[in-house]
């Protein structure tokens, strides 16, 4: 009888051998897995970033429509710079920053348009490659 107890307890508990096997193979999966979960990241935030440039080129658009000129800052989609005509906020809440933290800019003119809004990517400073490259509303 008290072998029989024993076997069962036996049972159901764990050898070192079988908790490392486990462990080990958490960790072969959490370094397959990593990368490919880094790159959708990259991706996202940079998708992110063309989206949030679309909603405030549309946002200075509709402020150019109500007022008759373009914004000179972003900041005048969502305060009343004093313009006659403007009908904002045009945006909800405050600017959004980019997925990176950094603000969006306003280029008054821009270099192919009456304007131009960038975001200028993971590092944050003009020109650069892969996540760190600009996104602009001209693109």
């Amino acid at each position: 009888m008290k072998n029989q107890i024993n076997r069962k307890k036996r049972k159901l508990s764990y050898t070192l051998m079988e908790i490392a096997i486990v462990i080990a193979v958490i960790a072969l999966l959490g370094t397959l897995t990593a990368p490919l979960y880094f790159r959708h990241l990259k991706k996202a935030r940079q998708s992110t970033a063309k989206t949030q440039v679309m909603l405030l080129q549309q946002a200075i658009l509709d402020f150019k429509i109500d007022t008759g000129k373009i914004p000179s800052s972003l900041d005048d989609l969502v305060k009343n710079p004093g313009v006659k005509g403007w009908d904002g906020p045009y945006l909800q809440g405050n600017l959004p920053k980019d997925p990176w933290g950094n603000d969006y800019v306003l280029l008054v003119p821009g270099k192919n348009s009456d304007f131009e809004v960038l975001c200028y990517g993971s590092d944050g400073q003009q020109g650069g490659s892969g996540e760190a490259e600009d996104i602009s509303s001209w693109n």
